[in-house]
């Protein structure tokens, strides 16, 4: 009887562990369960506030966010920026913090921004999984200082400037001259700290003059925008109409686009516009990445550069700012900027450099067939394009009257001559400019001159 009776009682424990351990491993194992805590993201690049943008957190979770809040708190008080219990929670939600509306008891510039969240599983006795993340953030109210100190009086379109400045600022993050918000012009560090130097150009390719800004912005994004002031100056352009050939587009722009890795279309006019359009944006867009990637960004004590010396005995057969119209069987089927000088003399003849330079590219360029680039500071640089035969290499140092090659007829051109560009900061600008020894003084070396003055007497 006794015996019976303790079997049906281990029976019974048995059972009750058995619904036991089901019952936990329903639990465990059920998504209703689940033991994830909220995963939270923060910038992490953002170390800076302003107090004016809005940071941006990310809060998520497998089972859904039910609850969520934003805590600000500086050494001494917290504010609660944003609590909000969700009626259908989400597995994803973008928190936009604004800034806080602080009294005079928040004076801390290093915060702390606290968020917490819970998801709505059933784990924790039904309160679910909770999760609290501290981020750190510095408080930063102040813009840069961004002066200019001295500039060129005027710029031409097609042509340059430069511009001395003074940025300062403890968390600065990026300064800049920027020409009518779509070109951007890099800064290089000028005779003494916190004073900066750019040459500038108006591309030809862009015919209103609307604003030279000098940007400054730092970590916690105040940004400065100071105006350089330029007396503007009108470009006269030179219309030509060139006829293309069908014997042009099978000899010349067919084998541009072939050497330039591009598929040759079958049709003799898409030949042409893709080699006169495409190909020419291609190249020009290399000219810009290589200038700006390997120019000398060296601090600027002084800076002095002869005017430029045009090819020996040679004749100018196409001039800057040149608007060339093509047709084909009577028909206009493009045109293009011709933005530089050529110039025309004997075949193969000798190239000799005005100023030293370090040689930042030496390759075939499409259009403009095998061409050197010589870097010369400061943001200018001379192209030498169509060239049959090259001395230099990439990373030498040529000297003034050195003889880096000689001429020819490589790209798409129709004979052999020169094309010999000034480029600042990878733009072409008129040459005729930096062929001016007056216009060099009175323009670049004067302003470069009166700038130190300026600085020296702060």
């Amino acid at each position: 009887m006794r015996r019976g009776r303790s079997n049906s009682i281990n029976i019974i424990v048995i059972v009750v562990l058995l619904v036991v351990i089901g019952v936990g491993g329903f639990i465990y194992l059920s998504p209703q369960f689940e033991q994830n805590k909220p995963l939270i993201k923060f910038d992490e690049k953002k170390e800076y506030w302003n107090l004016k943008d809005s940071l941006n957190v990310n809060i998520s979770d497998e089972s859904g966010i039910k609850y969520y809040k934003v805590i600000y708190k500086d050494d001494k008080n917290e504010t609660v920026l944003e609590k909000k219990v969700l009626t259908e929670p989400k597995n994803s939600i973008d928190v936009e913090i604004k800034s806080p509306k602080l009294d005079i008891f928040f004076k801390g510039k290093d915060v702390s921004i606290i968020v917490e969240a819970v998801d709505k599983s059933k784990w924790n006795f039904f309160e679910g999984n909770k999760i609290v993340k501290e981020f750190k953030i510095k408080i930063d109210k102040k813009s840069p200082v961004a002066n200019v100190i001295s500039n060129s009086f005027a710029i031409r379109r097609g042509g340059s400037a430069v511009v001395v400045v003074e940025v300062k600022d403890e968390n600065l993050k990026d300064a800049y001259i920027s020409f009518n918000n779509e070109e951007r012009f890099e800064l290089i560090p000028f005779y003494k700290d916190n004073f900066y130097i750019s040459l500038i150009a108006w591309p030809v390719t862009i015919k209103d003059f609307q604003r030279v800004n000098l940007v400054a912005i730092d970590k916690a994004n105040n940004k400065s925008l100071t105006k350089v002031p330029l007396y503007i100056r009108k470009l006269r352009v030179k219309n030509d109409n060139i006829k293309i050939s069908d014997t042009f587009v099978r000899d010349i722009s067919s084998n541009v686009l072939q050497k330039s890795g591009l598929d040759v279309p079958n049709n003799t006019k898409e030949i042409f516009v893709k080699e006169n359009r495409v190909l020419r944006q291609m190249n020009t867009d290399i000219v810009k990445e290589i200038t700006r990637k390997f120019m000398n960004k060296d601090t600027i004590e002084d800076f002095s550069i002869r005017p430029f010396q045009r090819l020996s005995g040679s004749k100018t057969v196409a001039g800057f700012a040149d608007r060339r119209h093509y047709y084909y069987n009577n028909e206009k089927i493009d045109e293009a900027w011709h933005l530089g000088m050529d110039w025309a003399s004997i075949k193969n003849a000798t190239i000799k450099t005005t100023n030293r330079g370090k040689v930042i590219f030496n390759d075939y360029l499409g259009i403009y067939g095998n061409t050197i680039i010589i870097d010369h500071k400061l943001g200018l640089q001379s192209l030498y394009a169509h060239t049959s035969k090259s001395n230099v290499s990439v990373g030498q140092m040529v000297e003034a009257n050195s003889i880096i090659g000689n001429t020819g007829s490589t790209g798409a051109v129709f004979g052999d001559h020169l094309h010999f560009g000034v480029l600042v900061q990878g733009v072409e600008v008129n040459p005729l400019e930096w062929m001016d020894r007056n216009w060099i003084r009175t323009r670049v070396t004067n302003v470069i001159k009166e700038a130190k003055k300026v600085i020296n007497s702060k």
